[in-house]
Order: structure tokens, then sequence, then C-alpha cells
């Protein structure tokens, strides 16, 4: 009951208040990083197991110290440690920053300023959005909330849940490194691999909760077979499963066609349903995201009583 109190309180906070404005530590934690990849990277002359093994290397010196850390912070006496605990969680979660991003792009397209809304959409996709028509800034910011609500809520619930402070700070540093590292570009194929990998395994079951979390709060039996036709057919094991099985309980049609580094990307489509051209699809996301929240609170709180 005592994490199921913690999971609550840190999911107010970052409600009410939001990600800190100045100095969060994964900025710090971003700085870190990039500083640990230019020691280990290596030359040109390096070759592509050994690039993997310094990816591998940089991976470890970047997290499993904080890891470590969070372990020990964890073994604190009781009250101090759930303190810690809450506020590592609240500095996880990014559920509030999320809404902020969708709704600046809402007011941005509402105001018929097509180039703030791309560049609105731009804090939130790695794709690219200077030519976004309007319907693909709002299929690109569902896209991105339908993602990010496993990424930046129900991941970092899951870890925490699970295995307290160690758990989650090793799920948000992870999910850092992969979101820096974990390109298939040239500089990151081979350096960038644990890290991707370390992800999709982090991510495995928490992108299966968010899946059937949405499916639950939406059109259930159509996100569900969303998620059974189209996710396989998305690159990487977990994506596809949060926003196929999102894009069925909306109704809506997402996917597509995307530019990515000058690279357009043929992307299998997902859901079914309405286009996202006019609307309210993204004011439909966050909704859906809202409710998703609330039933896995309410699971949550409902399995801490059940358990005390």
């Amino acid at each position: 009951m005592i994490t199921a109190l913690q999971i609550l309180v840190a999911w107010l906070l970052d409600r009410l208040l939001g990600e800190p404005r100045r100095a969060h530590p994964l900025v710090g934690f971003g700085r870190l990083a990039a500083r640990i990849e230019r020691a280990v990277y290596g030359g040109n002359g390096v070759s592509p197991s050994q690039r993997r093994l310094r990816g591998l290397l940089g991976w470890a010196l970047a997290v499993m110290p904080f890891v470590l850390l969070a372990a020990l912070l964890q073994r604190l006496p009781a009250p101090l440690a759930q303190a810690v605990g809450v506020a590592l969680l609240y500095l996880a979660l990014g559920g509030r920053s999320l809404r902020e991003h969708g709704l600046a792009v809402v007011r941005a397209l509402g105001r018929g300023d097509l180039a703030l809304a791309r560049r609105r959409v731009g804090y939130m996709v790695s794709r690219e959005t200077v030519s976004l028509d309007a319907e693909g800034v709002r299929r690109a910011t569902v896209e991105s909330i339908l993602e990010n609500g496993n990424d930046a809520v129900f991941g970092a619930l899951f870890w925490f849940a699970l295995a307290g402070i160690p758990g989650v700070v090793l799920y948000r540093l992870a999910n850092t490194l992969d979101a820096m590292w974990g390109y298939r570009n040239e500089r990151y194929r081979h350096f960038g691999t644990f890290a991707a990998r370390a992800d999709d395994l982090l991510n495995w079951f928490p992108a299966r909760l968010t899946g059937l979390a949405y499916g639950l709060a939406g059109r259930t039996r159509q996100a569900l077979r969303c998620w059974r036709a189209q996710a396989p057919d998305w690159e990487g094991i977990n994506p596809g499963v949060v926003m196929a099985a999102g894009a069925g309980a909306l109704g809506l049609r997402l996917g597509g066609p995307a530019r990515y580094h000058g690279i357009r990307i043929e992307r299998p489509a997902l859901g079914c349903g309405e286009t996202v051209a006019g609307g309210d699809a993204i004011e439909r996301a966050l909704a859906l995201l809202d409710r998703a929240q609330g039933l896995v609170l309410a699971a949550i709180l409902t399995g801490g009583l059940f358990l005390a």
C-alpha cells in the first residue's frame, strides 16, 4: 500500500507542477552521457563489433553508478526512503509536459499559425516537420502522445511498482540514452545498439500494459484488433503495440510516410476509421491518455489495498 500511495503522490505532483523548469536532473544526465560518448566512442578505425562494445561500456558508465546509488537510497530509513522514492518518481514522470506540448500544437493550429505548429510538434518528434501540412502536424502529435504516454508515464510507473527507486532510475536513464544513442544512422548504428536493445527490453511489458490501458479506455475491441493485425508490421517490438492499440482505441488512421534525417520512410498504416485532417484528434488523444492513466492508477491502488 505504501508503494501505491507513493505512486499516487508522485503522479499528482507531476500533474500539478509538471517538470522542473530549471536544473532538471535528466538535462544534467544528458550532458554527462555526451561527455562519456566523446570519451569512449573511438576513432574511424574502430570495427563495428568494437563500436558495439564501446557503446555497452558507455551505457554502463552512464547508468550503473546511478542505479547503485538508487539501491543505496532505497536502504535509507523507511520514511526518508519513501520520500526520496516519491521525488525520483515525480522527476521521472512527464505526463503534464506531454499534455502541455500537445496543447501548444492545438493552440498554434487554432490560430492558423502552421509554422509555429510545425515548430512545436518538432519538440515532440524526431521526424522532419518543416514541410508538414496541418494534417501531418496533427498526425505526428497524436502519434507522439500515444507513444510517449508509455515512456513518460506508464513505463516509469511500472518499474517503480516492480523495483522501487532502482527500477525507476534504471528505466528513465536507459530511456534517455535510447533517445540519444538509439538511432540507426552512421554514428549510432553500432554504438547505440546496446542502448536500443536495453530500452526494448525494459519497455516490453510496459508497452503492452499501455496498449491494454488504451484499449480499455477507448474502443476496446477495435484497439485489440489493430494491435494484433498491425503491431507486427511496425519497426521495433514496442512502439507498434502502443500506437496501433491507441489508434484503434481512438478510431483514427495514423502511420503512413514520414521523413527522418532527409529520408522518406514508408511506414505501415495504424488504426482505422477517421483521418486526422481536422477536428479534435489531439484533444481526443490527450483524453484517452488521461482515461488510461486513471485506469492504471485505480488498478495500482486496488492492488495496494488488496495486498495491505
